[in-house]
């Protein structure tokens, strides 16, 4: 039949995004975002010198637009800079301390001080260049 064919190839692409993601779950794959979580956030920031926190919800439109530049961005800097992501409805404490009243935010933290802060769904150029800024890292 007419037109099965893209939809084949779109269930296919899914099939393989959620294989990846599990994947990269359970072996927590080099350029990976980590997850971040209330209760191990001072943790992560004394682990990661230079650290890009996410900050979304699962029915943010903006937030679902910013993940795939945070994913793409963490292989790119992978080794220099660590790129986590932070639920805010199952970190609450997080973003209060942080005062965030918008998501998506990205937070930039090096050693551990808060240097930067990103409000919106920026293009991928921008956010690498506030990276590069924070952590002179090209």
């Amino acid at each position: 039949m007419e037109g099965e064919r893209p939809l084949d190839d779109e269930l296919q692409r899914l099939r393989e995004e959620r294989l990846r993601k599990l994947e990269e779950r359970l072996t927590g794959t080099p350029g990976g975002v980590i997850e971040i979580a209330d209760d191990a956030f001072q943790t992560t920031l004394q682990e990661h010198p230079a650290l890009v926190v996410d900050i979304w919800a699962e029915w943010c439109g903006p937030c679902r637009m910013v993940a795939p530049v945070v994913e793409d961005l963490a292989r790119d800097f992978a080794g220099r800079v660590t790129f986590g992501k932070c639920n805010v409805d199952e970190n609450p404490k997080i973003a209060a301390s942080f005062s965030i009243t918008a998501i998506p935010t990205l937070l930039f933290f090096a050693n551990g001080m808060l240097v930067d802060r990103v409000v919106g769904a920026l293009p991928r150029e921008a956010v690498k260049a506030r990276v590069m800024r924070a952590f002179g890292t090209g």
